[in-house]
């Protein structure tokens, strides 16, 4: 293998944390469609080299209908149910994994049927689920959040302004209501995503009045949104881009808030820390965006793994 396409694998597993530190946010399904050489290849493989660095518990995100579908089947899966639907994706069961499902803001507009060029000059894709009307995706989630126990959480939902045009933006606004009244009606935590939008995703969670448990998934905000997270006691998780070099209003923002206030994720496959950006992501990388967080708010690193676990058993429950 080319030296070239050895540093675009998997990278190395990083030092172990001296205390456990669950990933609060990823995409397993996504992890699983990465090729690349060599590494971990199955889902066992996965959890068990995340757990050999001190990653044993993460919360897997379906945001979209299939991944909805397979984040339900897994979660049953990992929890020993006879009854689970299809064919199961693991072959080991050890009752690590929680959820949270949603339809993703850019899935919105899909679902709704709007097919306009966005800021990021991408076009829309729409895929066959799209034909699936944003009501009736809304409906399945709702559906299986009744069903699943293991499902703790409404996520990833909010607003992306980067990659909606004006209609867009209006569907995903009234998507991310109906995602807050849902979290709020099941006793739900709620993961934001928040793209290039904070004071309307802050203006309808005041509006509507946020869940008890609200955290704002991979932070993207400075100062001013962390100042505002500290008041409204919704919670921060931080993931990868808060170990790039270019992101000191991030980092700033990290400082403003409550230790208590503040999660860790990888959103993986995407957003891999330094220094391994640029390679695949995975749970098991989560240690070093955890030493970032640590050196920043100088705080010992058992120390901080040990709130950072009583804060996500706070806002997702024990399991």
């Amino acid at each position: 293998m080319s030296r070239k396409n050895r540093d675009r694998g998997w990278a190395d597993a990083p030092e172990a944390l001296p205390s456990p530190v669950p990933d609060n946010h990823t995409h397993l399904e996504s992890v699983l469609g990465v090729q690349a050489e060599p590494g971990p290849r199955t889902l066992d493989d996965h959890l068990g080299l995340a757990a050999s660095v001190g990653v044993a518990r993460m919360v897997q995100v379906g945001c979209d209908l299939e991944s909805v579908a397979w984040t339900d089947a897994v979660l049953r899966a990992d929890a020993g149910d006879p009854g689970a639907d299809g064919p199961v994706p693991m072959t080991t069961r050890r009752g690590v994994l929680l959820g949270a499902i949603a339809i993703h803001p850019n899935e919105a507009v899909l679902h709704a049927g709007v097919r306009e060029t966005a800021p990021d000059g991408l076009d829309p894709d729409p895929q066959p689920w799209h034909d699936t009307s944003l009501a009736d995706a809304l409906a399945t989630v709702e559906r299986v959040a009744r069903a699943n126990p293991r499902v703790r959480a409404i996520g990833e939902t909010g607003l992306d302004y980067f990659r909606a045009g004006e209609r867009g933006r209006a569907v995903q606004r009234e998507a991310f209501r109906a995602h807050i009244a849902l979290a709020k009606e099941l006793g739900l935590a709620l993961q934001i995503h928040d793209r290039d939008a904070h004071d309307d995703v802050v203006e309808l969670l005041r509006r509507d009045g946020a869940p008890e448990r609200t955290v704002f998934h991979c932070f993207s905000g400075g100062p001013a949104l962390a100042e505002v997270c500290a008041q409204e006691g919704w919670f921060a998780s931080f993931a990868g881009p808060v170990t790039f070099g270019a992101n000191d209003e991030l980092r700033a923002a990290l400082r403003v808030l409550p230790v208590e206030q503040v999660m860790v994720e990888t959103d993986a496959p995407y957003l891999t820390p330094h220094p391994m950006r640029g390679r695949p992501n995975a749970p098991y990388q989560l240690p070093l965006t955890v030493r970032r967080i640590a050196a920043e708010l100088n705080q010992d690193l058992r120390t901080l793994c040990e709130t950072l676990t009583r804060t996500t058993e706070r806002v997702y429950g024990s399991w």
